[in-house]
């Protein structure tokens, strides 16, 4: 392998790379990793990944064998930052070993990897083309792009919800305070009215000065805004239309084409299982007239030129493709089917519990591996550290949106087991 990296000789080809997988690590000459699951050898290497056949616990254990964490700890803060798999964190170290041996070769090597594989592969796996697809270091850094590239003029306004991330307003905070834009919330409750009242709530917010509209597609709680339905009311209002991705992508499949929004920012290192400090933006290209770049004076819409500029983190962007080879493989179907099984067992035992409200609201309204609830008497900020103590459970809060409530966000390599364990420490959490 390190012969395939000398001056004289061609780029890696897509085999050798897509080999760093499994066995990079070793390949390489890299120290073995640690153990991935209880019992096992580090040296034992983690069965082929093969598309599981159903959503239940030991369909997905061989899954499971491909993730690196912690022996005895339930992992259930996915929505915050999720677990890359082996395949993953070898082809990071690899990257990081050629652009130690070889700077230069190993750059270009790389940056071809990136142009070759990696955003073409994104561009597949929702349904863009690839130069509508620009590489970020995470969806903040998406928005605050899509935000900063709108055309407006002072005065004119964009409309936001009430139930945004902080990466979601702040952007606009920005604008507003440098550039005299006006920003309008609507507020919509938690969990989420019916369809159509929702959307009234947005349209009966919409002013003369509306320029834009600016909405993430699932809430930090995992409610899941009907992004079509709002997307085409902007549409039809000469509104521009920005989505925040960052708690959709990865659970679910989506079609950015058929949403018809005109930019989208992603996070891949949540649900999609990407090294940390990725993402990317997305704009259509014929929004390309009303979404302009921050950083290029000759940008054209041919050439829009979003991406920051400068050296980028080579290594983690190449390792975006082996999380898309990851999920691809098994399915985004299949992931969206096992999160939604975890998440309705979850929410099952926590109907059972006394004095526990579960706040996720419909299915149809709901992420598949979002769930929140409050527990009366329970402090939500409290419960996180308790949790831990008492499961080796990693939980998250939520208090907003008028709650004191707790998220738990599962994902495919979680067991029911895990969950019990959770549901079990939390019927002894008091305080």
């Amino acid at each position: 392998m390190r012969d395939s990296l000398d001056p004289g000789r061609g780029r890696l080809d897509r085999r050798e790379w897509l080999r760093l997988g499994a066995a990079g690590a070793a390949a390489l000459g890299l120290p073995a990793c640690a153990a991935w699951n209880e019992g096992e050898a580090a040296s034992e290497a983690p069965p082929t990944l093969q598309p599981p056949a159903g959503v239940e616990d030991a369909d997905w254990e061989d899954v499971r064998a491909h993730f690196l964490v912690e022996p005895g700890t339930a992992y259930f803060n996915n929505a915050s930052i999720g677990m890359p798999p082996r395949q993953v964190i070898d082809a990071v170290a690899a990257g990081y070993r050629a652009m130690a041996e070889l700077p230069a070769r190993g750059r270009s090597d790389l940056s071809a990897r990136i142009a070759e594989d990696v955003v073409p592969g994104l561009a597949r796996l929702f349904s863009v083309d690839a130069d509508e697809v620009t590489l970020t270091r995470n969806a903040s850094e998406a928005l605050h792009l899509q935000s900063i590239g709108v055309r407006l003029d002072p005065g004119d306004e964009v409309l936001i919800t009430s139930q945004e991330h902080p990466a979601g307003r702040r952007p606009w905070e920005f604008r507003q305070a440098r550039d005299g834009i006006g920003v309008n919330q609507v507020f919509i409750p938690s969990p989420l009215p019916a369809e159509e009242e929702l959307l009234s709530r947005i349209e009966e917010a919409i002013t003369p000065r509306t320029r834009a509209v600016a909405f993430c597609h699932v809430t930090r709680g995992g409610h899941l805004y009907p992004v079509q339905a709002i997307c085409r009311l902007a549409r039809e209002r000469g509104l521009v239309s920005l989505v925040d991705g960052a708690q959709a992508v990865g659970q679910f499949p989506i079609d950015l084409s058929s949403l018809g929004c005109d930019a989208y920012a992603v996070s891949l290192h949540k649900w999609m299982l990407a090294p940390a400090g990725t993402g990317f933006l997305f704009v259509r290209r014929d929004a390309r007239d009303r979404i302009r770049t921050a950083f290029a004076p000759d940008a054209t819409p041919e050439r829009p030129q979003f991406e920051p500029p400068g050296t980028a983190a080579f290594p983690v962007r190449a390792a975006i493709g082996s999380a898309v080879d990851f999920v691809t493989t098994l399915g985004v179907e299949a992931v969206e089917a096992r999160c939604r099984f975890l998440s309705d067992h979850l929410k099952s035992r926590l109907a059972a519990m006394p004095g526990v409200t579960l706040l996720s609201g419909a299915r149809e309204q709901s992420a598949p591996g979002s769930t929140i609830f409050e527990k009366e008497g329970l402090d939500a900020v409290a419960a996180v550290e308790a949790i831990e103590t008492l499961a080796a459970a990693h939980i998250d809060e939520h208090q907003r949106d008028g709650h004191n409530a707790i998220r738990v966000s599962t994902h495919i390599y979680n067991t029911t087991a895990q969950v019990d364990r959770f549901v079990e420490a939390l019927a002894r959490t008091t305080g």
